[in-house]
């Protein structure tokens, strides 16, 4: 099987994103978060014969199966491991001036979470992991060390879990008698915790808690921060900057960037008159969030819960 079968991951609301991107020939984009390829093969063709591509990851499987997808392209095209918040050095490191497009499709990938090695999914039994590279810590440490106060910040800010307290004391009360290291052993422990008929048939008790910990190991919410301050930087005037995201945190942080970026005056609201003089930097090309269509969500269920937000850079 190769990389490419192996690596299956669906490009989420790919009409969409390209008539927001708007490639041309001649034109160069990044890719931020490049997965199987899927998204930026569809810029490529958008944008050839002379358009360029720089894509990032820090997948190194993601990676293999970008560049078997992106053959074809050639010397259009440059891939690195690397993570979104890092392309400013990227792209001066290898002697790219200003971009004319950036896009970043966030979360987790289709494969990442149908790989049970992985430990993204409860759906199969495997090692506690999540991390989307091989740097930093993996799930089954953090659960290991952080106290129960650190495990309660956790599950409440980044998975904005309703019982946050409950499952972290769980938590701490059973790696005194055995480690926690298995997917389906922490999911049976949040079962277990939650109240009785405290939480929608449609979902298991555990998503939010893995959801908390994919996104602490990963530092998500910190590098979409950090890519967030500087976009605007990385893109000439006109340059288009479009973020797919899939939970409300990460929608929320986008939506507060951009609308800053667009509004221009940052004077408190209690100033009669205008006194700081900043022109908005961009525009808004998308007013509210754009998300799937039915037939696409009955075809990829997992895009669901996919917002598309864009601005193109004015001054």
């Amino acid at each position: 099987m190769t990389t490419t079968e192996t690596f299956n991951h669906a490009s989420v609301m790919p009409d969409e994103v390209v008539e927001l991107l708007a490639p041309c020939t001649g034109e160069i984009y990044l890719d931020g978060t490049v997965g199987g390829g899927g998204h930026a093969r569809l810029i490529l063709e958008r944008s050839g014969p002379g358009g360029r591509l720089i894509g990032l990851d820090r997948d190194p499987e993601a990676l293999a199966a970008a560049r078997q997808v992106l053959a074809p392209f050639g010397g259009r095209v440059q891939l690195f491991r690397a993570n979104y918040s890092q392309a400013a050095e990227v792209l001066a490191g290898n002697g790219y001036d200003l971009l004319d497009g950036i896009l970043l499709d966030l979360g987790v990938s289709s494969r990442q979470l149908d790989t049970p090695e992985r430990g993204f999914s409860f759906r199969d039994d495997g090692p506690l992991d999540m991390r989307m590279g091989s740097e930093g810590e993996t799930v089954a440490e953090v659960l290991a060390s952080a106290d129960e106060a650190e495990l309660k910040r956790i599950f409440r800010d980044y998975g904005e879990e309703r019982w946050p307290g409950r499952i972290a004391r769980r938590i701490v009360m059973t790696r005194q008698q055995t480690p926690l290291l298995r997917t389906h052993q922490l999911a049976e422990l949040v079962r277990d915790s939650v109240p009785k008929g405290h939480v929608p048939s449609r979902i298991h008790p555990a998503t939010r808690v893995f959801q908390a910990l994919r996104i602490y190991v990963n530092d998500e919410l910190g590098e979409l921060q950090t890519f967030l301050g500087q976009m605007l930087d990385l893109v000439r005037p006109g340059g288009r900057i479009v973020v797919i995201s899939f939970h409300s945190l990460e929608d929320r942080l986008v939506k507060r960037a951009f609308r800053k970026e667009a509004q221009g005056c940052q004077c408190p609201p209690r100033m009669p008159v205008c006194i700081c003089h900043q022109q908005p930097r961009a525009e808004m090309l998308t007013r509210k969030g754009l998300r799937p269509t039915d037939l696409e969500v009955a075809g990829n269920p997992r895009a669901r819960s996919a917002v598309v937000r864009a601005i193109r850079r004015l001054i």
